[in-house]
């Protein structure tokens, strides 16, 4: 497939969305990011990225080549070649909501012309991509997907903040809904990155992304259970996990935290068991555990911090408590179903006064009632407990141990008379 003055559209532009938008520039073709959120729309504009993964510099150097255009309105999406919908599929009370994908596909199939290809990036249940986006697009266009147009379906497998594995040199699978269609995709991803792994139909690719992410999941619940029996028990579980790590097959090394945040874990082995339980009226018990022990986390960590804070002679109601990092992962500013969110609201419950440090989180998506400050003695000095929550690399985690108050380390990073550890 050549790429020269190939028309790509990708719809959403977060942190899946404008990597695939800047290596599909990179690559020859001329791009349209859409996004419904103006604030993103008119910071893309302006040459700001607010994804840790892509610099500014990047994106200005797209904006400038004239092969990428930010923009609200799917009418310039008319006459692409290609469409990747790359669009959040949150859970609304345990049920998927697909809707931002509903929007998509109906949006883009009245600007859909014969020859095109729509690709689905977004995690979702196994038979999306032909039971609920091919229908809506031939609705639309008036167009038979198959004959007149072409669909897959690749799950995104963007890791933030990972300096090793970036979105070129990660292995990307690829489908689509008939033979022709899997041509079509993997041609387009075959301009972006370096090796691509066709499976045979879409549901196969669909249950792929549930599979990683549930096995993340599933192993971040056992470590994190062991950590709680490990305390109670008096093991040092991150010795024990450093000591098996060192066994070179059959052990994959998973450390415990103070639970799991966003997109991907909190939800989409949700969606698996969501549908288990739709279709086959079966409950998915790994899953359905691994959430059980991950969502409470916070609330362990919660448990830790009063016992530290009494063994001080001190009641949580009234403390001034220090939160290190509020991001879910390191080096990102990605606050989404964060853990440190419900371990705000546990201790505001329980009377503290809470203090957070993040400069990776925007403000506009910052903690309502957390006072915001920066990483600094007199800031750590100040607080009657602290927790590291998100260990962003330019914490110097020495100021851990010359803390004063007591500090809970959920990462195992720091050390220091007053440091005790998840």
């Amino acid at each position: 497939m050549t790429s020269h003055n190939k028309r790509a559209v990708i719809v959403g532009q977060g942190y899946v969305g404008l990597p695939v938008a800047m290596r599909a520039v990179d690559a020859g073709y001329d791009v349209i990011g859409l996004d419904v959120d103006d604030r993103r729309i008119a910071g893309l504009q302006s040459g700001e990225s607010y994804v840790d993964d892509i610099p500014s510099s990047v994106l200005a150097a797209a904006l400038a080549s004239g092969k990428y255009k930010a923009s609200k309105d799917y009418d310039d999406a008319a006459g692409f070649d290609v469409a990747v919908i790359t669009v959040p599929t949150p859970l609304s009370e345990g049920i998927p909501d697909l809707s931002f994908i509903e929007d998509s596909a109906k949006a883009l199939s009245t600007r859909l012309s014969a020859g095109a290809t729509v690709i689905l990036e977004s995690t979702t249940y196994p038979g999306t991509t032909q039971e609920l986006l091919v229908p809506l697009l031939e609705e639309g266009s008036g167009l038979t997907a198959g004959t007149d147009f072409f669909v897959g379906y690749s799950p995104e497998r963007i890791d933030p903040g990972n300096k090793t594995w970036g979105f070129a040199n990660t292995p990307k699978v690829v489908s689509g809904i008939d033979p022709e269609s899997l041509v079509r995709v993997k041609g387009f991803y075959d301009d972006l990155v370096e090796t691509t792994v066709p499976v045979s139909g879409t549901k196969e690719a669909e249950l792929t992304k549930l599979l990683e992410n549930t096995f993340r999941h599933v192993n971040i619940a056992l470590v994190n259970e062991l950590a709680i029996f490990g305390h109670q028990l008096g093991v040092d579980v991150w010795e024990s996990i450093e000591a098996a790590s060192s066994k070179p097959f059959g052990f994959m090394k998973f450390t415990p935290g103070p639970g799991v945040g966003g997109h991907c874990l909190p939800v989409d082995p949700s969606y698996l068991s969501w549908q288990v339980r739709r279709k086959l009226g079966q409950s998915f018990r790994f899953v359905e555990l691994a959430n059980d022990i991950n969502d409470h986390m916070p609330d362990y960590v919660a448990q830790r911090l009063m016992v530290l804070l009494n063994r001080a002679g001190k009641a949580l109601n009234g403390a001034r408590v220090v939160l290190v990092g509020l991001s879910y992962k390191r080096n990102t500013g990605d606050i989404r179903e964060s853990p440190s969110l419900r371990l705000i609201d546990v201790l505001r419950e329980l009377g503290a006064e809470i203090v957070g440090i993040d400069d990776r989180v925007e403000d506009h998506r910052w903690p309502a009632g957390v006072e915001r400050a920066s990483y600094s003695a007199e800031t750590l000095s100040g607080a009657d407990a602290v927790v590291l929550l998100t260990d962003h690399e330019e914490f110097d985690l020495a100021l851990l141990a010359e803390t004063p108050a007591p500090v809970l380390d959920t990462k195992n990073r720091a050390a220091g008379p007053t440091v005790e550890r998840l």
